[in-house]
This record gives C-alpha cells, structure tokens and sequence, in this order.
C-alpha cells in the first residue's frame, strides 16, 4: 500500500482537460508539470542530433571549393558552419515553438518539447529561436562583407524565412506536404553551392552533385521523422507528404533518397577515385533502410533517424576527401 502511494506521489500531475488535448491554444492544453527545466532540457530541444545535417552541406561545399585551387578559405568555412549550425538550431526551436502553440505535439513519440510540455513559457522558446535566427544572420551578413557578394544577403533573407514558414505562420508548407521540397533546396542546394561560392567563386559539377547527395539525405531524414509521427499527425491535421502518400510509399521513397546518394558517388569516383570511400557511410545508410521497412513500433524509427545522419555526415567526410586529396 505505501509503495503503491509512493508511485502515485512520484508520478508527474497533469493539470487541464484532456479532452482538449490537441488544442491550438497553449491556456487550454494539460500542463505536465514535471520540475524545472534544465539546461538538459533546452539542450534536448535544441536536437543537436540533426546538426550533421547542417555540418554536410557545409564539409561537401567546402572540400568542392578547394577542388578549384590551391588555397583554403578557412575563416570562410568555419563562417559558413557558423551559420549553418545556427539556422538549424533556431529552426528546431521555431518548430518547438509553433508545434507546441498549435497543439501538434500534444502527443509525441519523440522527445518531449519545451512549449508542449508546459514546462516553458512559448515565448521564451520563441524569443529562443529568434535569437539563434539572429545570430546566423549576424555571422551570414559578416559573410558577405568579406566576399563582397551583396546579392546573398537575398539568399541568406530566404533561409531565415524559409526556416520559420516551415512550422510557423498560418499557412506553414510543412503542413502540406512540402517540407521535402524546401529541405531539399536549402540543406542541399542553398547550403552547398552558397559554401562553395563564397570560397571559390564558381560551382563546379562536383558541388553540384555533392548538393544533390545533400538535399537527398536531408530529405531522407524528414521523411522519417514524419513517419514516425504518421498517426498523430493525421489527428491533428498535419498533412507531411508522409500522412499524403502513406507508409508503403514512404519508405519506398526514403530508401530511394539514401541510396541515390550512392549512385552519385559512384559518378564522382570517376573524376576522384577515392570517393569509393564514401561506401563505408553504407554501414549506417543500410541499417536505417532496414529498419524503416521493418519497424514494428514508431520509436524505434528514432535510430533511424540518427544513422541516416550519420550516413549524411560519413558521406560529406568522404567527399571532401576526395576533393581535396
């Protein structure tokens, strides 16, 4: 009996009707009220295991730069990692913050988040996300006056606007199934040819191809997230082209988007024969593709998820080997 009363008394009290759960308004939504939040927490919010998807683009960018000439560009590079980072970020906190406000993640398979979970007022995640936003504008404009190319102050506009309409505003595109699309122009192409042309002033065809292999694992692990999150999802109307053209045609998709990859490593190999290397990103890609197609329960597409960026990451690693060897 007192073991019984201790568990009822360790278990976290929700407050608010849970008839409304999946309310968009934050007042009307239960309340876990589980402690203070802790720097842990804000560090699980800011899910830094989706960086390598920022990290990518930038390494394939900047090996393709070099490819070009003898010189590195070193303080460049590191600029455009800054930026990348940053918008990554504060994206992963826009979303907490517009998901949450919204009621989305009411119910989540993943990690709990800082708004939804009552455990944060909205507008300080939001005040979060503005900051991180500010932050990569800040380093992206120090960017431009150092090359000069005053024209990508448009580009890095479009990024900050892009990061924010994707979860945010009244109409967000990743309610309508065109997350992919926007993931795939700018963690692919927008990330990597805009790392290249700063350093190097041209976009050769191998930062073209590397952009293509980026924008294609970004997407592959889009796809996956919203797979696992397909039921809630379609309860509470968010259309991701996962919930549009259902599971089957999903993973069939995500395993194209992981291996396509390949078969441009494959032609790039002929220009740089080392890139054969990049196979070895194949000892995660692999894994993921099995697991999406054999999962039997949604948490466990979570590892796939964090393999399919692994695999991002080994490929842009092998890639700027390539280039620069």
């Amino acid at each position: 009996m007192a073991a019984s009363s201790k568990r009822k008394k360790n278990q976290p009290r929700v407050s608010g009707n849970p008839a409304k759960r999946a309310s968009g308004n934050p007042a009307r939504r239960p309340v876990i009220e589980a402690g203070p939040v802790t720097i842990g927490d804000w560090i699980g919010a800011a899910r830094l295991r989706t960086l390598p998807l920022a990290v990518a683009p930038v390494v394939i960018g900047t090996g393709a730069a070099r490819s070009t000439g003898p010189e590195f560009h070193w303080v460049i590079a590191l600029a455009c990692l800054a930026v990348a980072v940053l918008l990554q970020i504060g994206v992963n906190f826009a979303n907490d913050y517009s998901d949450g406000i919204r009621g989305t993640d009411a119910v989540r398979v993943g990690p709990a988040r800082l708004t939804a979970s009552g455990r944060v007022k909205p507008r300080t995640v939001l005040v979060t996300a503005l900051v991180f936003f500010a932050l990569a504008a800040a380093v992206g404009v120090a960017i431009v006056v150092r090359t000069e190319q005053w024209w990508m102050l448009a580009i890095g506009a479009a990024c900050i606007i892009a990061a924010w309409f994707y979860t945010g505003g009244k109409r967000p595109y990743g309610y309508f199934g065109l997350g992919e699309v926007f993931v795939f122009v700018f963690f692919g192409l927008v990330a990597t040819l805009g790392t290249t042309w700063v350093q190097a002033f041209a976009l050769p065809q191998q930062a073209w191809l590397g952009a293509i292999a980026a924008g294609l694992f970004a997407c592959a692990v889009l796809l996956a997230n919203n797979l696992r999150d397909i039921d809630q999802d379609r309860v509470v109307g968010k259309r991701t082209l996962t919930v549009l053209i259902g599971r089957r045609a999903t993973q069939v998709l995500f395993t194209l988007f992981v291996l396509v990859p390949f078969g441009i490593l494959a032609f790039i190999a002929l220009l740089y024969p080392i890139a054969w290397i990049g196979l070895l990103a194949l000892l995660a890609g692999l894994p993921a593709v099995l697991i999406v197609w054999t999962y039997r329960q949604a948490k466990e597409l979570v590892v796939a998820l964090a393999l399919t960026s692994l695999t991002a990451l080994l490929y842009a690693g092998a890639l700027f080997w390539a280039f620069v060897g």
